[in-house]
């Protein structure tokens, strides 16, 4: 093998390898974007509604069976208010929400249950055999992840940012029906979402969910 070849190959393995960093690291800083092409602040509130019409409305408390804790659902019509979130990114540098990136999430309202209002991974229901989402305690770590259409996305349990290192039973946030209530859990088809921001009159800065 020529000195020629040699170096010819370390410099295209060189190059490989700058392209490939840059391209995660360009990956990395990738911004949510609400429905009017704005990156998602922490400073802000916002809606979290279905990108596809005929899937329920607004996410929203649920009070599932009379009791605490409330779970995260959706209304059951695209009519209905729903509540406003706020997403909290792990890495504390950030005031936007990035794509593939950690972060918590909770519901901008009040409720009955002394708790908060974090989204938090659940234990697996015994009938749908899916882990739900519930509020409450110290909340989970979530990321939004990329979907084919621009400013639509799909919501993921898969906190690697947080711990590099772990093993998590990843899955992604859909959606199922019971007893007239849309419940959201992991471990089912997907539920494509789009972010609207809030605009909430400083008389009325926190919405109360009345359950």
């Amino acid at each position: 093998m020529s000195t020629k070849f040699i170096k010819i190959s370390t410099l295209s393995l060189v190059l490989w390898l700058f392209m490939a960093i840059t391209t995660l690291a360009q990956s990395e800083d990738e911004q949510v974007l609400d429905t009017k092409g704005h990156p998602l602040d922490s400073r802000n509130k916002y809606y979290i509604k279905p990108a596809i019409t005929d899937s329920g409305g607004v996410f929203t408390l649920i009070n599932r069976n009379g009791s605490c804790p409330l779970y995260v659902g959706q209304e059951n019509t695209d009519l209905d208010d729903g509540l406003p979130v706020i997403f909290t990114p792990f890495a504390r540098q950030d005031r936007v929400v990035k794509v593939n990136r950690d972060f918590k999430v909770r519901f901008s309202a009040s409720s009955i249950c002394v708790q908060s209002t974090e989204w938090q991974v659940g234990d697996r229901d015994t009938k749908s055999g899916r882990r739900v989402v519930i509020t409450g305690g110290a909340g989970s770590y979530f990321r939004i992840v990329n979907t084919q259409f621009k400013s639509v996305y799909n919501i993921e349990f898969c906190p690697t940012e947080v711990c590099p290192l772990c093993k998590f039973d990843c899955g992604t946030i859909g959606r199922f029906s019971e007893n007239g209530k849309i419940l959201l859990a992991l471990d089912g088809n997907a539920l494509p979402v789009v972010f609207q921001r809030s605009f909430v009159c400083k008389d009325n800065p926190t919405k109360s969910a009345d359950i």
